[in-house]
Order: C-alpha cells, then structure tokens, then sequence
C-alpha cells in the first residue's frame, strides 16, 4: 500500500481524509493528531473555545462529509441536545451553534470515515496525542518524526505523501506579559481576567467571541418577557468595562438571507476572471474592478447610484463602502442591520448587492496569486476589506449580545484609525493606548485581531527551514525600463495542487494546506468552505499521482450515505 500521512484532523484534514477513501487503490493513512480528541480541530475544541463562542456557519453552508450537522443534531437524544443547549426547535438548516457543537459534529463524522474506510478496503492507523516534531524531503519519500505527549520515546517513519493540514497558529502561552493577551484562545486564559476595564483589539466575530468570553465570567445573557436578550451582572463587578477597539471602529454586520447554493454570476464569472488573467496582466486589478462594478449595478442599481459607483476607483471604494455606517453610532447601525436581517430571513429576501459581493469574492479569488505586486498591495490595502465584510457577518445572536451589553453599560466601542500606539504598562498589569492626544489605560488587553500570515521560516519542522528546502512566495514588478525583479510576499510558495516548491532532487508530495502559510496566496482561504476546497484539491492530487480510479458511483454513495453508528470493522491502529 502507498503510505499517506495526514497531519491534523480538524475540518481541512477530514476532508481530505474523505477524498483519499474514495480511491480504488488500497491505501495506508495515517492521521497524527496532537491532541487526545481526534476530529475536532483548533477552532471548535472544547480546551480552546468558550461554550458560549458561536460559529458563524449554518448547518446549509457546511460541505457534505456524511451527515448534515443538522441531521446530526435531529439523530441525538434530547438529554444529549440539552448538554449543548440546543432544544428541538432550535435546530434548522440556516441556525448557527456554539463553536464546540460543530467540534463533535466533526469528530463524529471523522470517525465515521475512519469505518467507512476500514470497510473499503484502506488500512487507518489514528495517531492522537501525537506531535510531529519534523518533516524531512528525501529523494523518494518524506520523513516524519513524531513523539507522543504522553512522554514516549520518538519515532520516525517515511511516507509517499504527507499532508500538512496543521490548521491555526495560536501560542500554547496568550497571556505573553502580564495583563497583555496575544490571542483570544485559549478561552480559559481571558477568562481569568478580574472584573476591571478590559480592552479588546479587533471588531470581528474573534473580538465578539473575546467580549463573550470575558462576560460570561462577570454575568450571564437572558431573554426578557419580550425575548430581547440582557446581560445581567454578577455582585461586586462594578468595575467590569469592555471596549473593543478597531481602525475604523465598525461592527461587522448580521448574517444576511441569500440563495444556497449560489446563484452565477452575470458578469464576474470564473471564465471571465482567468481571461484576464492571460490577457490583462498588466492591470488585472482594474480590470477586475470594472467587472465588479458592471456585477453591483446589475444587481442592485439604487446602490450603485447611492454609493457613486460608476466614478468609484479601487483606492476609494472601501470608503463610499463604510461611510454610513462610520458616520453612524456603531451600535444604532448594528440594532438597524440586525432588524433588517432579521425581518429578510423571516421573509426569504435577498439584499442584491450584499449577494453579490458575497458571491464575488470566491471568483475574485481566483486572481489574487496572479496579482502583480503593485496590485497585491492595492487589493490588500483597499479592494480586499468590502469582501472580508461581507463574507465575515455574524450570528444574529453574537450582534444581540454586543447590544446587551451596551444597553448594560458594560461595553463601547473605539475607533482608532491608523496613527495609534500601544504600550505596556510597566508599573502594573495592562496596557495604555495612546489615539491622537487621548491616552487610555486598561488593566487587560487581548489581541483578537485574528489568524496572521507566516512565512516559511515560521515553520515549526526543522529540516523544512534549512535554507533551499522550501521558496518563499513572490510576485513580480515591472519597472518602467521593463526590468522584472520579483518581491518576497511572505508564505510559502505552492502550486496548482497546494505542493510547496522544493529542488529537484527531493520528493514534491508534500501538500501544504496549513491557512497560515497560505494568506498572502489565498486571501480568502478561512472557514470550513475553503477547508473542503483545500482537502478536495489535495486528495484528488494523490489519487491521480497513484494513477488509481476514483471509487465508483456506488461506493461514493455509500461514503455520502452511511451514518457513523453502521457497523463496520474497527480501526487497525488507534494510538
């Protein structure tokens, strides 16, 4: 059997792990896992996330592994539904749950294609609690060494194909000077946090999921006679003040009803976007823009006009874009978006140019690795933000608890815009942030600004930092005399099939999947739908590399059918 290593079992490696089963070919895979709950993955693991954390995807957005998560949740028994707080009308194809329900959603269906595989044939040996310490490139195959958490000696064994599905980069250790928290998970470390003036780096679902966090540990959220939520206070927390603190000092808006699947696109389509990749490469940017607007005015012409669309540049589109809502309390702007969202799920309408932007970004996509990098600066600094705020709404209930607790007294929000400074405090835990001549003090920070982009160097395998194993990514600039010289982007630097770049003289089935490392390619690439997208790639990659047929119709049928509780036969190995 050709031995296949996956490393990480959270949503990008399952499906991967999907993919791989599906193969005629008999195959060994072997799933390294660092922690002891196999499945589950960083962003939904109850030693990382807060219950009360929700996940901003419905049961209807989450590609197929075998169940839906809501016919997972219908399949468990009501004391199990009450253990996750989820009562039976509660369950629906467009609700969202807290973010550790999706993490036995998807250890259950890991398992299940971990029988399902068994059963077709594949050896799957489930190496939990296990660390990969290395990854060396060898001539015909790759090198791992790993050691168990449990103290064991390590161990070293080759593969044909490995899979570096390692997911988010969190430091095990937030709190990284007193008072001062790098990250918002572990949820237990903010949740030490005493009842003082808290401060929270970041506007988004992260920041929402840090406010929640540090709440629910000074008060708890409760629906009143007329079902509007409140936060009520635990006794001796007068102290107790959140602020969240952004460049622009926005909330992120209510998810929003729309069509799924989506519906095409008139104009930014993906065949439209690769011609102008051959065609236009000069001022793929500006080309780009021009669908995009021809897509927005089709859609929804009043807003075209209410924004100026039609003299609109890329440098000052975000600006037309926000100027509502910078111009409007932020809370005052959260109640109306909330109430609109709200009134168009309950009636099945579509905003148009929400739909739209929403549904550009995926084909937008699709261009930025052929940006050059005058444009790669361009669409970081001014195109990609419209995207990211449309793609990155929130629950209905993560905007209801943001005006509790404003209503509370408990919570504000600061606009910092881009002249500020942070400074640690050096007399006493927290920090001081200095915002044109105002200088505020908290007695906690937390960065919630999200995942960051890394490069190659950051890499926690030795051998793949030596100097030549793997190339940084890079982008080319044309001067005016024609000279092409190209500029490092960070990231490391991946083909068509996720494989980094190495020398000739080592094996190129290394598939590098890990977010972090993919940003500055993939701007977009966070969530569960890019984790399918990554996995499918990857291995249908490995498949054809084996040059073995996919598994027949019936038989990928029976992987698309079968529930978790059939009776198949037991993993080989499960360490």
């Amino acid at each position: 059997m050709k031995r296949i290593a996956i490393i990480g079992s959270g949503p990008t490696g399952i499906y991967t792990l999907r993919g791989l089963i599906l193969c005629s070919e008999p195959l060994f895979i072997t799933v390294f896992e660092e922690t002891p709950d196999a499945g589950k993955g960083t962003p939904y693991h109850p030693a990382v996330n807060d219950r009360a954390m929700l996940a901003n995807i419905a049961s209807i957005e989450i590609p197929p592994i075998g169940q839906s998560l809501v016919e997972w949740l219908r399949s468990m028994p009501i004391d199990r539904l009450q253990e996750m707080g989820i009562g039976i009308d509660d369950i629906g194809d467009r609700e969202f749950y807290p973010r550790v329900v999706l993490g036995d959603y998807f250890a259950a269906q890991f398992w299940m294609l971990v029988k399902l595989g068994l059963h077709a044939g594949h050896g799957i040996e489930v190496k939990a609690n296990h660390r990969v310490l290395d990854i060396k490139l060898n001539r015909t195959d790759i090198a791992l060494t790993y050691k168990s958490r449990s103290g064991e000696e390590q161990q070293t064994a080759t593969f044909d194909h490995v899979v570096m599905a390692t997911g988010h980069d969190w430091p095990e250790d937030t709190e990284t000077s007193p008072g001062y928290f790098s990250s918002p998970w572990p949820a237990a470390a903010i949740k030490r946090i005493g009842p003082v003036k808290v401060g929270v780096l970041g506007t988004s679902l992260s920041g929402i999921d840090a406010v929640v966090s540090v709440a629910t540990a000074h008060g708890f959220f409760l629906r009143d006679a007329a079902g509007t939520l409140e936060f009520q206070p635990h006794e001796d927390t007068d102290g107790f003040h959140l602020t969240m603190m952004s460049r622009k000092g926005l909330l992120p808006e209510a998810d929003f009803y729309c069509p799924i699947p989506y519906e095409p696109l008139r104009y930014c389509t993906p065949e439209a976007v690769r011609q102008l990749v051959v065609e236009k490469p000069d001022r793929l940017l500006d080309e780009l823009f021009d669908l995009f607007k021809h897509e927005i005015l089709a859609a929804d012409p009043d807003y075209a006009a209410s924004i100026g669309l039609a003299l609109a540049t890329v440098e000052d589109l975000a600006a037309r874009y926000f100027a509502a809502r910078e111009n409007a309390d932020p809370f005052l702007s959260a109640a109306r978006n909330l109430s609109e969202a709200k009134h168009n799920k309950l009636h099945r309408m579509t905003i148009g140019w929400r739909y739209a932007i929403l549904r550009m970004h995926e084909v937008i996509a699709l261009a930025v690795p052929h940006f050059n990098t005058e444009d790669l600066k361009r669409f970081h600094q001014h195109f990609k933000t419209v995207f990211v705020d449309e793609y990155a709404t929130v629950p209905h209930e993560s905007i209801e608890r943001l005006l509790a607790l404003h209503a509370s007294g408990r919570l504000d929000v600061l606009t910092l815009g881009d002249a500020y400074e942070i400074k640690r405090r050096e007399e006493k835990p927290g920090v001081k942030i200095e915002v044109g001549e105002r200088k505020l003090q908290f007695d906690a920070l937390i960065d919630a600004t999200g995942q960051h982009a890394l490069s190659a160097s950051d890499l926690p395998f030795p051998s793949l930092i030596v100097p030549g194993a793997l190339k940084e990514a890079r982008t080319p600039s044309v001067a005016g005399d024609g000279d092409v010289t190209y500029r490092r982007t960070g990231g490391i630097d991946v083909d068509d099939e996720f494989r980094p770049r190495v020398a000739d003289d080592v094996s190129n089935k290394l598939y590098c999947v890990s977010v972090p490392f993919l940003l500055h390619k993939l701007p977009f690439v966070q969530g569960i739908t890019s984790a399918h997208e990554m996995g499918a790639k990857v291995s249908a990659a490995i498949v054809r590399s084996l040059s073995a047929e996919p598994m027949s119709s019936e038989a990928s049928q029976l992987v698309s059918s079968r529930s978790p509780t059939d009776t198949v036969p037991a993993p080989i190995t499960v360490a």
